[in-house]
């Protein structure tokens, strides 16, 4: 890939990438049709070296300022600015890219890090953004809100156990404190979908270059977290009952790939945890894959809610331990 690149359509508007609109998607079709004859792109599957770019929650509930948990970083145009290069990269390398992943968080109500799933003694919710630690399960501060028990057809005692047995799972792991979470990226809504001006340029490469968008869905079970597109904070309950498992594909694209480009939000999250996740698995398959790795650092944004939590710090830590296990660390607009 170069910096130079092709063109960027001129249907492409930066200043709509921070908006929620309709995809025309009839006329961008045959844009995207237009746009490789005239330019000469081969299918996909003709690509001599293969690339694949991996998105990681580039959805309206992370990257719209006013929707639910926008990543805003330090400058409070994180996410809306890094989707501008974002789709700037992918036109540039349209001829170049031959898969493309975007991974979704995908919620509903009822699940472990949404205030209905706990109550107080008074029978409140805790607010947004409370961390919920093992102690104050333990000594009753927080309870598994027993309302909630015959829709998982378990005891509201062990909900509870179930919830303390999570929260020393992830003290154990070493792992960010039981957050409640505003409700967000909710299957069926409006956040739950894909940044606008994102899908657009997914779609025109999917059809200039015949080569079908993989969307994978994470999240959605009610006992586990799930930062990681790749598996669960916790895998198991307190009797051994499965939670959530680990996805292998991941390792195993990557081992038929010859790169792997990984850009999304919130690089202090979901971005640096399925990362994290890849490079135990690299670790075991083979140290080598981490040099195909390369993590497009000005297209990620880390979690700040100015006045009350600033993760910029962990982020740029995940980052440098990734780039001292072999992985590449570059911009959207970098030679490689």
């Amino acid at each position: 890939m170069t910096n130079a690149g092709m063109p960027i359509p001129d249907f492409f508007d930066a200043g709509k990438v921070g908006t929620v609109w309709r995809l025309p998607y009839e006329e961008r079709a045959r844009q995207a049709r237009d746009w490789a004859n005239q330019h000469g792109l081969q299918p996909a599957s003709a690509d001599s070296t293969k690339t694949w770019l991996m998105l990681i929650d580039v959805q309206n509930t992370f990257c719209i300022p006013e929707f639910e948990l926008y990543v805003g970083g330090r400058s409070g145009r994180g996410a809306v600015e890094d989707n501008v290069r974002l789709c700037e990269f992918i036109y540039r390398n349209l001829g170049t890219i031959t898969q493309i992943t975007a991974t979704m968080d995908t919620h509903m109500a009822m699940q472990l890090f949404h205030a209905i799933f706990f109550v107080d003694k008074h029978g409140e919710h805790p607010a947004p953004y409370t961390n919920i630690h093992a102690s104050e399960l333990r000594d009753g501060r927080w309870t598994f809100n027993p309302a909630l028990a015959s829709q998982f057809d378990i005891a509201p005692e062990y909900g509870q156990q179930m919830m303390i047995h999570y929260a020393e799972g992830l003290e154990k792991r070493g792992k960010y404190a039981l957050t409640i979470w505003p409700y967000h990226a909710m299957l069926g809504g409006i956040g739950h979908a894909l940044v606008s001006s994102v899908e657009e340029a997914l779609f025109f490469h999917a059809v200039a270059r015949h080569s079908q968008t993989h969307i994978v869905t994470k999240g959605d079970t009610p006992f586990t977290e799930s930062y990681s597109a790749i598996g669960p904070e916790v895998l198991t309950g307190p009797m051994d009952e499965q939670l959530g498992k680990r996805d292998q594909m991941f390792i195993q694209q990557l081992q038929e790939y010859d790169r792997l480009i990984v850009a999304g939000q919130a690089k202090s999250h979901c971005v640096a945890w399925t990362v994290s996740d890849l490079l135990d698995d690299i670790m075991l398959a083979d140290p080598e894959l981490s040099k195909k790795v390369y993590l497009l650092e000005d297209c990620t944004s880390p979690v700040v809610v100015p006045g009350v939590v600033d993760h910029t710090a962990a982020a740029d830590a995940a980052y440098e331990r990734f780039a001292s296990a072999g992985m590449n660390i570059v911009k959207s607009t970098d030679s490689f």
